[in-house]
């Protein structure tokens, strides 16, 4: 048979025997004595592993996507120089796919009484928290003949953010704020909006404007502008249950739902408004209150990284139980859930009464666009029971927001992608028509 790496050398060294399972160690060891005086030579001045000192530093969050990087610090304080490989463990979701032994390995050569460090690059696939495993080292002998390896704990935690991809959204939605709230041209009126100022009459105002007042003491017409009220109050309502977990593009329709509500957050934040969460099934998951503009969108980030969907059905009572508990006074609710039939009209809308009686309720759904591709299919037989079966799920979901608009709630309905940019344009035209 053919002898590879150090068997080879063990062979090359004497008449050595050698079997089918690897070199008889015992025949070595009676054949050739001075191979065995070298093997224990080569396992004594192996540095010894256990009495390594090893502490961590680094990034402690990242969003997922992008890169986190974990310096381990080893110090050997023994005289003997440490010559080993280092595998530093991780949970596979921290790599993508095929680089986890790459990314982990690391060869070291660390003098007597000197430290040294290595980088571990994590690229997470998945949120949450991905907690450091152990880290095991190999201590080789000066001929590579034999090794002593230990293992030993570091903890360390990387909390894997939610990417937040909508935000590049953000820029043009502050924009149209900014038109709504007076500091451009653009001047808005509605119920519910605040006094700003008077100005000159100009074709194509609104003749309900008209200061008739000012208008007497001045030789022009005066009307006034208004501006949205602030300090307005949203609970951003994220559904956490089954239907929370279907995938979407690849990635559950909880993720697309927390992207949403994070523009938004960032948005009515700049607007002055303050922005609580409630992540609820069957019962509290997550529950951000009484942040600051400043603090608001780090807290929600933070809160929704370790959100996962639950396997069970979502208890619409016990929803607007707490929504209402969070909300205590008029409040816009925006409700991130489902718009499949059974669960909004055998769970949301018997109690749906209940959130419009006090408050302004917005309900944004994540559609499927794979949907709409089967509803444009044609060219065979599949194809056109696709279709036909696309159309009747497009039906049922435009029945089902009529039903929800008819109670007074508004709908934004929309695929991943356009979910956020819609949601937050709802919200602006609540702000213009002064329901807000």
């Amino acid at each position: 048979m053919a002898l590879t790496g150090r068997t080879a050398l063990l062979a090359a060294l004497g008449s050595i025997p050698v079997g089918i399972w690897g070199p008889d160690w015992t025949g070595i060891l009676a054949v050739n004595a001075p191979l065995a005086l070298a093997c224990a030579c080569d396992v004594a001045l192996a540095a010894p592993v256990r009495r390594l000192s090893l502490t961590r530093s680094g990034d402690t969050t990242a969003r997922l996507g992008e890169p986190a990087d974990i310096t381990l610090t080893l110090t050997n304080p023994s005289r003997r120089p440490l010559r080993a490989q280092l595998r530093d463990a991780w949970p596979p979701s921290s790599w993508q796919p095929g680089t986890e032994t790459a990314a982990s390995r690391h060869r070291l050569n660390i003098p007597p009484g000197e430290r040294r460090r290595v980088t571990t690059r994590l690229r997470p696939i998945r949120r949450g928290d991905h907690r450091s495993d152990r880290i095991t080292i190999r201590s080789y002998g000066p001929l590579g003949l034999f090794s002593r390896q230990g293992a030993h704990h570091v903890p360390w935690t990387v909390r894997v953010l939610p990417p937040f991809t909508s935000r590049k959204h953000l820029p043009s939605k502050l924009s149209r704020l900014r038109e709504l709230d007076g500091r451009t041209s653009v001047l808005t009126r509605g119920e519910g909006t605040e006094f700003d100022s008077l100005r000159e009459y100009v074709p194509g105002d609104d003749t309900r404007s008209i200061d008739w007042r000012a208008t007497a003491r001045h030789s022009t017409v005066a009307v006034r502008t208004w501006r949205p009220e602030r300090d307005r109050h949203i609970l951003l309502v994220l559904d956490t249950g089954r239907t929370s977990a279907g995938r979407v593009d690849d990635a559950p329709r909880l993720d697309a739902s927390m992207d949403a509500a994070l523009l938004l957050a960032a948005l009515a934040s700049r607007a002055g408004d303050r922005v609580d969460l409630l992540a609820y099934d069957r019962r509290v998951r997550a529950l951000v209150q009484g942040r600051t503009a400043r603090d608001v969108l780090p807290s929600l980030v933070n809160a929704m990284a370790t959100l996962e969907p639950e396997l069970v059905e979502t208890d619409a009572r016990g929803l607007t139980a707490a929504a209402l508990r969070t909300a205590p006074r008029r409040s816009l609710i925006v409700l991130l859930t489902t718009l499949d039939a059974a669960p909004v009209e055998e769970g949301l809308l018997p109690v749906l009464p209940q959130l419009t009686r006090r408050h302004t309720v917005l309900v944004a759904s994540v559609a499927d666009p794979r949907v709409a591709r089967m509803a444009d299919s044609r060219g065979d037989v599949d194809a056109v029971y696709e279709a036909a079966a696309a159309a009747q799920a497009q039906t049922e979901r435009h029945r089902t927001a009529e039903q929800l608009r008819r109670h007074g709630v508004t709908v934004v309905d929309a695929t991943p992608d356009d979910l956020a940019p819609s949601l937050a344009d709802a919200y602006l035209a609540l702000k213009a028509a002064g329901r807000l």
